[in-house]
């Protein structure tokens, strides 16, 4: 497969049309390249709305580069076998932030739209719950061909729905007993 613009080989990897494996070096490029599209664009928002979880690190990186305060929505679709099983979409009630209510314009993060019931169930949902929301714009870094939705800023639009195996989704079937082992092996610094 050949690299990505701005990314270096052998970062991202396509095992086959069903998996899609990201490096922490790629999943970073992506990350900045979506700053730069945003920045590119001229929106100018007073907040970043991240669903955790797929969009918290996301969320963290473009709130440090644009200086903008991070509020944080929980919503959960995926479970079952390591969270690989589309369900019920459950959005929390309240908004996490530092910064009051959610108003004026606000870029809204996750990681990917898959089929696009999360990003519409949430826009839906925070137009409902915050009078104060001016603009309201999208940003992933995945966009899956099965999406009914366009985010505004998508950084790869992919062909077919693999499913994407991110740098940190091991800890999904690590134990904590295990890392107590490795750690209490490993001698003190």
């Amino acid at each position: 497969m050949p690299s990505l613009p701005g990314s270096s080989p052998n970062r991202l990897t396509q095992t086959s049309e069903s998996d899609l494996w990201v490096t922490w070096a790629h999943y970073d490029d992506l990350i900045e390249q979506l700053a730069v599209q945003i920045q590119k664009s001229g929106f100018q928002f007073d907040q970043i709305l991240c669903l955790a979880r797929g969009g918290m690190r996301i969320g963290d990186v473009l709130s440090r580069v644009f200086n903008v305060p991070l509020a944080i929505l929980a919503t959960s679709s995926y479970r079952g076998t390591l969270g690989t099983e589309q369900g019920t979409l459950n959005i929390a009630q309240q908004v996490t932030s530092t910064a009051g209510p959610l108003a004026g314009n606000i870029l809204l993060v996750d990681d990917l739209v898959d089929s696009g019931v999360t990003f519409t169930s949430v826009c839906e949902h925070l137009f409902a719950a915050f009078p104060l929301i001016n603009a309201l714009k999208t940003a992933v870094l995945w966009q899956k061909a099965s999406s009914t939705v366009k985010p505004d800023y998508v950084v790869t639009v992919l062909a077919t729905n693999p499913w994407i195996h991110q740098p940190f989704e091991h800890y999904d079937t690590v134990k904590l007993p295990e890392l107590v082992e490795k750690w209490s092996a490993a001698p003190n610094k």
